[in-house]
């Protein structure tokens, strides 16, 4: 989009992205998977893994967590047990993966491979993909998020994809402070799960992260709003909308800078409803977790990615 974009420190990791990307092409080549449908199960296990504490983090390049007892067999006396045959034999998902011998669960070729066994049982296509997945995980909006995650790195053909930009450009004025968990009243007594960032009506609105459009539309409390969920499994909420840019749909596809829309008053009412504010940018950020979705402050990220930014301009 030729301006500047914020990125994390994983922008910094390229040879963490490189070792993974042999990984996940490697099990390509054995199993006709798509690469980015394991980089997107991978980053999502990775995402839920990083947002509870009921699950250990990972010790090695893969994300994907698989109980002991799922891969060594409910009725197994030995919950680590690496030997194929006798996990085979207890019903378990664990598999050697690399050749060696062993179905070790923290070795990353072996849960790879232990994983495509699962999702390859109905077929390879997208739609037996689905299948499979929903097999494993049992909740439509696992396999809804990991289908996403799976098309943007399929569009960008890369796994870095962690830059960010500030949802309005630097050129226009505005202003905002950290309003999250502030009271709300309207229809009912609530918190305030956003920063609100003040600006014109008609300033431009941007993505502010790689991501797929999820949700576009009218709410009775957030006026016309979009929402994109990008590779972190991080739903990013836009709302209060004047209205949306030419051709924005539902699946689409977006980059940090993208023009999604421009800033309004609508809401707090039926679809129509605007004027009973000032106009701002309603941001709101989520996190699923792979049971249920919270809101978190998003006001260090937009000042982060602020300060990134007008840095960026001054070189």
């Amino acid at each position: 989009m030729g301006i500047p974009m914020v990125a994390n420190a994983a922008e910094g990791n390229q040879d963490v992205f490189q070792e993974r990307m042999y990984l996940y092409s490697k099990m390509e080549a054995l199993t006709q998977i798509p690469w980015y449908y394991y980089a997107a199960i991978d980053q999502y296990e990775r995402s839920i893994r990083r947002a509870r504490k009921d699950i250990p983090k990972e010790t090695g390049l893969i994300g994907i967590y698989i109980k002991p007892e799922v891969w060594a067999g409910a009725l197994n006396p030995n919950s680590n047990d690496t030997n194929p045959h006798s996990i085979q034999l207890f019903g378990g998902i664990g598999l050697d993966g690399n050749g060696d011998g062993v179905a070790d669960q923290t070795n990353d070729e072996d849960i790879l491979f232990a994983m495509s066994e699962q999702i390859l049982a109905y077929g390879s296509d997208p739609d037996n993909l689905k299948i499979g997945l929903w097999n494993y995980y049992k909740r439509d909006k696992s396999v809804s998020l990991i289908m996403g995650i799976a098309k943007i790195y399929s569009t960008y053909g890369t796994l870095d994809l962690d830059k960010h930009a500030f949802p309005v450009p630097l050129g226009y004025n505005h202003s905002y402070k950290n309003t999250w968990g502030d009271a709300r009243g309207w229809g009912g007594r609530r918190m305030h799960e956003g920063t609100d960032i003040f600006a014109s009506y008609g300033t431009p609105v941007r993505a502010t992260s790689y991501g797929v459009i999820e949700m576009k539309g009218w709410n009775r409390f957030g006026g016309w709003r979009i929402g994109i969920r990008d590779v972190n499994n991080t739903y990013h909420y836009f709302a209060h909308l004047n209205g949306f840019a030419k051709d924005i749909a539902i699946g689409q596809v977006v980059e940090p800078g993208t023009i999604i829309g421009s800033v309004g008053s609508s809401g707090y009412g039926p679809p129509g409803t605007a004027g009973k504010f000032p106009p701002h940018l309603h941001y709101g950020m989520y996190k699923d977790n792979g049971f249920t979705e919270w809101s978190f402050d998003p006001y260090p990220h937009l000042r982060a990615w602020e300060r990134a930014e007008r840095k960026a301009k001054k070189r």
